[in-house]
């Protein structure tokens, strides 16, 4: 298992990168995965806005782009690109904690790696219930 976190054109560290890496193998070992290698690649709202053009063809911003090289077997291997911009204005916009609403992004992308999808109401509303699951899994370790 290998989990690393990166930055591209932004200045942020992690704290707690240890904790951070246990708390995604267990929601991974929670939903029958493994993981083999997941890239955290915190960037700016320019460089994932870039990202976003390129490879997705949507021109906006957005906090989060999860690219899934599975193959297959409940093995999670991915590059999830996360806007810090985006986090800390979504954070101020809800009214909540930088540090909750990194850890609703960074959850998200897992969940997306094991099959929960967002497009529809009610699969938003899964994936909304299973990140504050996520969420109160960290700040309980």
């Amino acid at each position: 298992m290998a989990i690393q976190f990166f930055e591209e054109e932004i200045k942020f560290q992690l704290k707690e990168k240890n904790k951070h890496k246990k708390w995604l193998k267990k929601i991974a070992e929670e939903g029958g995965y493994s993981i083999g290698e997941i890239n955290y690649v915190f960037c700016s709202d320019e460089y994932l806005h870039q990202k976003n053009l390129e490879y997705l063809n949507h021109d906006t911003l957005t906090d989060i782009i999860t690219f899934d090289n599975s193959e297959g077997d409940n093995k999670i291997e991915a590059d999830i690109f996360i806007s810090i911009d985006r986090v800390i204005d979504n954070s101020q916009r809800m009214d909540i904690l930088f540090e909750t609403e990194l850890l609703r992004v960074m959850s998200h992308g897992i969940l997306h790696l094991m099959g929960y999808k967002d497009k529809k109401e009610e699969e938003v509303l899964k994936m909304r219930k299973m990140e504050e699951v996520c969420i109160h899994h960290f700040q309980n370790m």
